[in-house]
């Protein structure tokens, strides 16, 4: 109709100019121009011919141009601009280049004043896109492509950016003109610039985008076979760049960008294949240009490059799903890839290897995490079984993606089958594949390759399970010298990021296998014995490197061999009967005390690293001289010598520097420390003996020493605290080794000790009158107290010493008998007002002060209350009598809880298992009761494993069980007070099988079966009704049990609390729906109940009543249960002969042996069956199997609770320091439940709130079928629809079209056709016509063609057809999950909107994208990534027509 018109006006019209002007609007050039005005205008423009067309189209451009090019201000809005440009490219095609050169001109001057104010409009950018591929002139050619990558690569211009790259560049792209060659081939060095580098995403998005609207350009057939000058057009196929930016493209985050890359990969091989022969080669990728290409084609091989690369990208697509079930069928093609990418003989790359690794890399990224494990097991296993040839990519590639997706822990986790305690099949593979692979390098690159390996351990943050696995297969390289001193520093490096993790056991094992593999890899001759000093320094003894474990006589054994090799210091000397060793080591000791006399640091402690590395190694020298000469310690004399000429002038010498007498204690406790580990055995090691005979003759001086300076007030600075620390470790150790043999100083120790007491008793009972509270007055309070709490641990540990019968031990006794406990230490004033440098030197806070101060009053009172019998004092006798004490002392234990850190509360527990009477079993539900989240289940399994290999994994392990105890008690009654209460008894209505709301409730109920024991009637009595309640909650099956069992105990101890049982029927429908079951599973165990009642029999008929009413409830579950429990109590009346139900007995067999022999096999007999079966009810007994195992084993394996929270007997047996009462065993070995099976009838918790009554069907709401059209007309109405038909579809009133052309199934299609019928869409594009004869289209369409104005745009056509759409108005609107997608929700359809679907597999493909105003995508909740294209395509147009129903709404 618009043609129509033009015409018209022009042939009645004479002056052409005159009416341009009237279409245009206005008479002035300055008024505004509409889009219907430049959609008119392009009409009359396209009809216009002659020789007056040209001024017409000067002066079209002259109306057009100031509208498009305004400022920013008067932005134009998207129709205009798009009607505007649509008549510009009209104008250009009639006024050739010098028009295009104007326009283009005005356009680069617009965006070159808006670029600096950084701001320029994408209407600038459109207008250079619509006369850039008529541009002539070489210079402004040039002009308007260094303005375009300016913009393209302006990180703050994202929007022109875009255009750019979408419309700007591939219209200069299709420039015909004498310099297109030159600015295309300016454009394409633009894209593959180094800067910025294409690893930032927003790099990589563009030029993926410019590259794919480029692709008409880039892959057009060029003449000759190669490539080379003759060749008119660029051919991207033969450059390197083009092919790293497509393989960066596959690996991309981005959906959009993998997208593209499959899009230009897709157009070069189709490209390639249909080409001219002679094939082509892009650049040499290897090193010194002799390794395979990124990309190659010849023609005699052209089968087998098409299987390759179609299955190549047949993989890369299905990787998009993230669905591991149509993904697994796929990976075998992955294996054929190989085969085809290898050479006959095996020995080299045919393809390039990085395309292999972008398949890894987009599964390792994968948001599907079994799809990621099934990536990374792969790659490890294909090294095992395709022995494939190096290449430097790889190196790359295994230090990067794939330690990436080796670092989350939830790929370490067990097969089915494997039983707890063995290694992950994961950590065996990575074992496996790093020894392979580090062989498999070439000599020169070994080196290299482990140090970045080891630096990428230590560059990041780990966590505990991969690091460790990391770790055990650097420990199994097999041997090579391959690290220097950057390599060890790497490694120490790595140590250091293991002491992070507080799983212990996986941090000591890690650091056992770093130090295996510093000793296989590291390079003697480019080390020296300090480097490795410093390394093993980074090791703690008490976790890995302890002394005469496995790992240290391995360690000796090295440094023994390779002894004379290690690289020397300059004018180093080395005697003929020495060891490089003991040399290196007596110089160490003698550095180690040179301290200058007076220092300004002296207020602060030395670093504790140096005694400790000076320790570690005078005992290695010792060892090692041991292997060599087999001699009698001798040789360690001089080693000791500097350290006792220090220890002896302690006492005597007032002038030694404090640093200088720091240091010297921290190196001898370091070393009496490391003698008194459990590994040394004092009866045969020399040096400890060595040290002892040494430590005689200084022990006067040292004790002099000590009991001065924590006496004489010396010691009055926070930052003393610490050294009151270090003087208190000595005592520990000194008294330890007096209690020795051959030991001549036990008196003095003695007499120390009440000295020591003495003073400490006298400064804590010491009276200050003084209003304010000075520093140095209560630093000698914690002094004292810690003084006395270190006393109270030496007389425990030393029993051979008999220190317990001191005087002054007794008095010691009374005044901690008679101290109020957990006292608050008052915080000076002058810590209020200032804070200087050695106030803040050792503690953050006097918060952690006064929490060790409490802790020590509760070590000296757990000393009393052990030693209670021992003493005769008759005050403290009055203690232990006076009963009110003890409540008194257990409150201010909880107060004390509440306060101190999780490792300050042990001695308080401690306090609290003597005070309440047999409490053990309490110790052992706080330690077994820690839950085991989703973030420590990985490392619970890896403890495990650890444990199980013993020896060399575990090394110098000294945590064991007793040391997790010390920590997760305190854990475990933080928990346990915290969670107890309303929380045990109530929650949320539903919460998932093994979460942690479901642990947590299953552990607290564990806690109270152990505590019921100790459980007095008063006590329950007040919780009896709350635990009744827990009933009635929704709970998992594992619960139930634990509350069911709970409650029969209850009722078997004390027959009272029945009353309270019976209440429980008498709730209404309502609160008994999720209960009732329970309830009747109680009943169900009605024999154990009564045994302790004498009313047994008025209990039955209670019962007995109560159960009737049950077994004929119209829910099948609850019919169930009560059919159990009517078993049982029926039972036991005929048992005891109750009579009163005679009339009743005919109905109750009845009913009894109809549920016996159920006819049929459904699931009724089946049922019935299977609930008799259950454990709960024929195997478990309430008292028989009352036990630990029962408890924390036995059940939860039976009810499918996790097995991470199983607790085996085992644990239990450990705990040898806790005895368990007679009648609370840990095991029943007896009982018949260890040998069960978990049931396949689990309990159910939903009562009268069944399905049965959800199935009901509600027949008022009837759906309403239309009758088709043509079964309610006759024949004669049908002619009369048929030739009303044109006349219908072209009246309708929207202005959506729906672009189909991309679907290739008639399902889709008809559906489709359907729903755009139903909501009025004005034309539905489709491919072919020939789809409407299809019979599925007609089934699902119903006739929806014959009212629906079908037009055919092939596949192939779509780009000019967009570009027309755009230019009449419409916004493209794709429907495309991108980072740029609109919500639907948020979204507002123009009222000329094009509606692109894209193709069920594939979606829209990439250089139609960059045609899209806009995607839109729609919100999901589920897991799946995608809707069926049919179902998405009638969400929008919906969403479409109700938006344009509310308008209309509106304007009325």
């Amino acid at each position: 109709m618009e043609a129509v018109l033009a015409e018209a006006l022009l042939s009645q019209c004479p002056d052409a100019e005159a009416l341009l002007r009237a279409v245009g609007g206005g008479e002035g050039e300055g008024a505004a121009l509409s889009a219907e005005r430049a959609e008119a205008l392009r009409f009359l423009l396209e009809r216009a011919e002659g020789a007056g067309a040209e001024k017409l189209a000067e002066a079209a451009v002259a109306r057009c141009l100031p509208a498009l090019l305004g400022d920013e201000a008067s932005a134009p809005p998207p129709r205009l601009v798009r009607a505007s440009c649509g008549l510009l490219r009209r104008c250009v095609s009639l006024g050739g280049g010098p028009l295009a050169a104007k326009v283009a001109t005005e356009a680069l001057e617009a965006a070159a004043a808006a670029g600096r104010r950084r701001r320029v409009s994408p209407a600038d950018v459109e207008a250079l896109s619509s006369v850039a591929s008529r541009l002539e002139e070489p210079e402004l050619l040039k002009q308007t492509v260094e303005a375009a990558l300016r913009l393209l690569w302006d990180q703050d211009q994202e929007e022109p950016a875009l255009l750019v790259a979408g419309r700007l560049l591939p219209a200069l792209g299709r420039n015909h003109g004498d310099a297109a060659a030159a600015a295309l081939g300016a454009v394409w060095d633009g894209l593959m610039a180094p800067s910025p580098p294409l690893e930032e995403p927003w790099r990589l998005n563009r030029t993926l985008l410019a590259l794919s609207a480029l692709s008409d350009a880039l892959f057009s057939p060029a003449e000759g076979d190669g490539g080379g000058e003759g060749a008119p057009r660029l051919d991207a196929r033969r450059r390197s760049g083009f092919w790293k930016a497509v393989q960066k493209g596959l690996t991309a985050r981005d959906g959009l960008c993998r997208k593209r890359a499959r899009y230009l990969l897709k157009r070069a091989l189709d490209a390639s294949e249909k080409g001219p022969g002679g094939g082509c080669r892009s650049g040499q990728e290897g090193e010194e240009g002799n390794g395979p290409c990124l990309f190659w084609w010849c023609t005699e091989k052209n089968d087998q490059l098409t299987q390759f690369w179609g299955n190549y990208i047949l993989i890369m697509e299905i990787l998009e799903g993230n669905q591991i079930h149509v993904i697994k069928p796929v990976l075998p093609k992955l294996n054929s890839l190989y085969e085809h990418a290898l050479s006959e003989k095996k020995d080299c790359w045919v393809f390039h290897p990085s395309w292999h690794m972008c398949i890894y890399k987009r599964m390792f990224e994968s948001e599907n995490k079994t799809l990621a494990k099934e990536g990374v097991v792969h790659f490890l296993e294909i090294w095992q079984t395709k022995c494939l040839p190096t290449s430097p990519g790889f190196s790359e590639f295994v230090i990067g993606p794939l330690m990436d997706a080796l670092s989350e822990s939830f790929l370490y986790s067990r097969l089915p089958g494997q039983t707890v305690g063995t290694c992950p099949p994961l950590g065996m593979k990575l074992q496996a594949f790093l020894a392979t692979f580090f062989t498999s390098l070439p000599a020169e690159e070994k080196g290299t390759f482990l140090l970045k390996f080891i630096q990428k351990m230590s560059n990041r943050h780990w966590c505990a399970v991969p690091i460790l696995f990391f770790s055990m297969a650097l420990a199994h390289i097999p041997p090579y010298r391959a690290l220097d001193v950057g390599g060890l520093l790497s490694l120490r490096d790595v140590l250091q990021c293991t002491m992070i993790t507080h799983q212990i056991l996986l941090r000591g094992a890690a650091q056992c296998y770093l130090l295996q593999a510093a000793i296989l890899l590291t390079d003697i001759e480019k080390v020296s014995l300090s480097d490795i000093s410093n390394f093993i320094v980074c090791l703690r003894p008490e976790e890995s490197l302890g002394r005469g474990t496995i790992l240290w006589r391995k360690l000796c054994d090295w440094l023994c061999i390779n002894d004379m090799h290690f690289r020397k210091a300059l004018n180093f000397s080395v005697p003929q009967d020495k060891t490089l060793l003991s040399v290196h080591v007596q110089f160490l000791v003698e550095d180690y005390l040179k301290t200058p006399t007076a220092s300004s640091e002296d207020c602060l402690m030395p670093d504790w690293s140096d005694a400790k590395l000076v320790a570690t190694m005078i005992f290695l020298a010792a060892d090692v001289e041991d292997i060599k000469h087999r001699t009698e310690w001798i040789e360690l004399k001089p080693l000791l010598n500097p350290l006792l000429d220090v220890l002896l002038k302690l006492g005597t010498n007032p002038y030694i520097s404090s640093q200088k007498s720091d240091k010297s204690l921290q190196l001898l406790l370091k070393l009496l420390q490391t003698c008194s580990r459990k590994w040394s055995s004092p009866q045969t090691d020399g040096i400890t003996t060595l040290l002892q005979k040494s430590l005689m003759s200084a022990t006067e001086s040292i004790l002099h020493f000590l009991l001065r300076r924590l006496t004489a007030h010396e010691l009055n600075t926070i930052s003393d605290l610490q050294r009151c620390d270090l003087y208190l470790g000595v005592l520990l150790e000194i008294t330890s080794f007096s209690s020795m043999k051959d030991w001549k100083n036990g008196s003095s120790v003695g007499s120390f000790i009440s000295s020591l007491i003495n003073a400490s008793l006298s400064n804590l009972q010491e009276t200050s009158y003084e209003e304010e509270v000075k520093l140095g007055k209560q630093i000698q309070k914690v002094v004292s107290l810690a003084s006395l709490s270190t006393v109270c641990e030496i007389i425990d540990q030393t029993p051979d010493l008999q220190f317990e019968f001191l005087p002054s031990v007794d008095a010691l006794k009374t005044v901690i008998s008679c101290t109020q406990l957990s006292c608050v230490l008052k915080k000076p004033s002058c810590m209020e007002k200032s804070s200087s440098l050695e106030e803040t030197a050792s503690y953050q806070g006097w918060g952690k002060i006064v929490a060790r101060f409490i802790h020590d009053q509760w070590v000296c009172l757990n000393f009393v209350l052990n030693n209670q019998n021992i003493s005769k004092d008759q005050n403290l006798e009055q203690f232990f009598l006076d009963e009110q004490k003890y409540p008194r002392t257990l409150h201010s234990a909880l107060e004390a809880i509440t306060v101190l850190p999780s490792d300050h509360v042990l001695p308080v527990f401690r306090c609290m298992k003597i005070l309440v009477p047999k409490v053990n079993n309490l110790n052992l539900v706080w330690f077994f009761g820690l839950i085991q989240t989703g973030q420590n289940k990985a490392a619970l399994k890896m403890n495990r494993a650890i444990l199980s290999v013993g020896g060399e994994c575990c090394g110098g392990l000294s945590v064991t069980a007793k040391t997790y105890k010390l920590k997760l008690i305190g854990e475990g009654m933080e928990c346990f007070c915290s969670l107890q209460g309303e929380f045990m008894l109530k929650s949320k209505i539903h919460y998932y099988v093994n979460s942690l709301q479901h642990r947590i409730k299953n552990r607290l109920w564990q806690t109270l079966l152990v505590l019921f024991p100790k459980l007095h009637e008063d006590i329950l009595a007040r919780i009896v009704d709350r635990i009744l309640q827990a009933g009635h909650s929704n709970n998992q099956a594992s619960v139930k049990y634990l509350i069911e069992w709970s409650i029969v105990l209850i009722l078997h101890k004390f027959p009272q609390f029945l009353q309270n049982f019976w209440d429980c029927f008498n709730y209404g429908e309502d609160q008994l729906k999720t209960s009732i079951c329970t309830f009747l599973a109680v009943l169900s165990h009605f024999d154990t109940v009564l045994q302790n009642t004498s009313e047994k029999i008025p209990a039955l008929k209670k019962a007995l009543v109560v159960v009737l009413q049950w077994c004929f409830h119209h829910n099948f579950s609850v019919r169930l249960y009560a059919l159990i429990a009517l078993k049982k109590i029926w039972g036991m009346c005929k048992a005891s002969f109750v009579n009163d139900f005679e009339a009743l007995a005919p109905v109750i067999e009845c009913s009894l042996n109809q549920a016996e022999s159920m006819h049929g096999s459904g699931n009724a007999k089946k049922n019935w069956q299977r609930i008799q079966k259950h454990f709960f009810f024929e195997n478990f007994h309430p008292l028989k199997d009352y036990c630990l195992e029962t408890i924390f084993y036995t059940l939860p394996r039976l009810s499918d609770i996790a097995e991470e929270e199983w607790i085996p007997i085992s644990k239990f047996k450990a705990f040898t320091d806790l005895p368990l009462s007679s009648t609370f065993p840990c095991s029943h070995s007896c009982t018949t439940l260890l040998d069960l099976k978990p049931s396949d009838w689990c309990q159910q918790d939903r009562g009268l709130n069944s399905s049965e009554s959800c199935n009901e069907r509600k027949w008022t709401d009837v759906q309403k079928k239309i009758i088709p059209w043509k079964d309610s007309m006759s024949d004669l109405d049908l002619e009369l629809v048929f030739q009303d038909r044109t006349t219908k579809l072209g009246k309708s009133n929207s202005k959506l079209i729906v672009v189909a052309s991309l679907l290739d199934k008639p399902t889709n299609l008809g559906g489709l056709c359907r729903t755009c019928e139903i909501f009025g869409v004005s034309a539905l594009i489709v491919g072919s016509l020939h789809y409407t004869n299809d019979k599925q289209f007609q089934y699902l369409s119903v006739s929806a063609e014959q009212w629906l104005s079908l037009i055919e745009v092939k596949p192939f056509q779509l780009v000019d057809y967009l570009e027309q759409k755009k230019i009449e108005g419409y916004t493209i609107i794709g429907v495309e999950q991108t980072a740029k997608s609109c919500d639907l929700t948020e979204y507002c359809f123009p009222e000329k909107s094009l509606l692109l679907l894209g193709n069920e597999h594939e979606g829209i493909p990439a250089n139609l994208i960059q045609q899209l105003d806009t995607c839109v995508e729609i919100p999901q909740q589920g897991v799946i990534r995608s809707l069926n294209v049919h179902v998405s395509g009638a969400l929008l147009i919906w969403e479409y027509t109700r938006q344009q129903i509310v308008k209309e709404k509106k304007s009325r």
